[in-house]
């Protein structure tokens, strides 16, 4: 896991895109042939998808237009909190 990655895992927040996920699902479109119409690494595209990478403005306008949706909903986030400590003491 990298460093970063871990960093933010570990600070117990993770930011996602579910309106992202939600329209990917929804139009059927994979996200290896999203990365390939982009001529975008699809591990970068994961990155951004997940939240753990930023969307250059031109590449979320793309990603829009080829998912027909409002760039805006696409990319609202939702931060998940991760509670490891509430976890430990419940066990």
């Amino acid at each position: 896991m990298g460093r970063r990655r871990q960093a933010r895992l570990s600070a117990g927040v993770c930011a996602m895109y579910p309106n992202l996920k939600l329209q990917l699902w929804s139009t059927g479109m994979k996200q290896n042939r999203l990365a390939r119409i982009l001529g975008m690494d699809e591990t970068m595209l994961s990155k951004v998808i997940n939240g753990f990478r930023q969307a250059t403005p031109d590449i979320r306008k793309r990603i829009a237009g080829l998912l027909q949706a409002d760039e805006a909903w696409l990319f609202q986030q939702q931060s998940a909190e991760l509670d490891h400590k509430s976890e430990r003491e419940s066990n």
